[in-house]
């Protein structure tokens, strides 16, 4: 496991939705997140959830103009702290991320590591419950996932 653990703002914002915001604490025991990322959460965080600033500001201006502000200033954080893996869920942010050499995750991934840790039964309620929120999720991903949670029908 990765000595830590650094959201963006979507993880936090669908796990809140689903009321699963306590899944990142069971798996990783505390997550990191920067000022940017919690203007952008707009609630209260439990104090399990750390918030750090980067420091390198030049290239979070610079990775702004490829992602958006609370993604720009994860990705300096994760670039910033040793053995780290960054939630991201935009696509584009995934890949600028891993370009960097940034190991990433995503909020599915986050729901997979649950389950196989035992801290949840199942992944197919959780999908469920993400649909009816507006996160953005093809039909491909959420059978893929429910896949590798061994859940799928095929």
């Amino acid at each position: 496991m990765p000595k830590a653990v650094i959201s963006d703002a979507s993880c936090l914002i669908l796990l809140k939705k689903i009321d699963q915001l306590d899944l990142l604490r069971k798996i990783y025991g505390s997550v990191v997140t920067t000022p940017t990322v919690m203007s952008e959460v707009r609630f209260e965080v439990p104090d399990w959830v750390v918030v750090r600033k980067p420091a390198n500001t030049d290239l979070e201006e610079r990775l702004r103009m490829v992602v958006d502000r609370g993604e720009a200033s994860a990705m300096v954080l994760a670039l910033e702290t040793d053995d780290s893996t960054l939630i991201l869920d935009d696509l584009r942010a995934r890949r600028e991320a891993r370009s960097l050499g940034i190991e990433v995750t995503g909020t599915l991934g986050v729901i997979l590591k649950g389950k196989r840790d035992g801290c949840i039964s199942a992944v197919d309620p959780l999908i469920r419950a993400i649909r009816k929120t507006n996160f953005r999720l093809s039909k491909e991903v959420e059978e893929e996932v429910l896949r590798l949670a061994g859940e799928s029908e095929v």
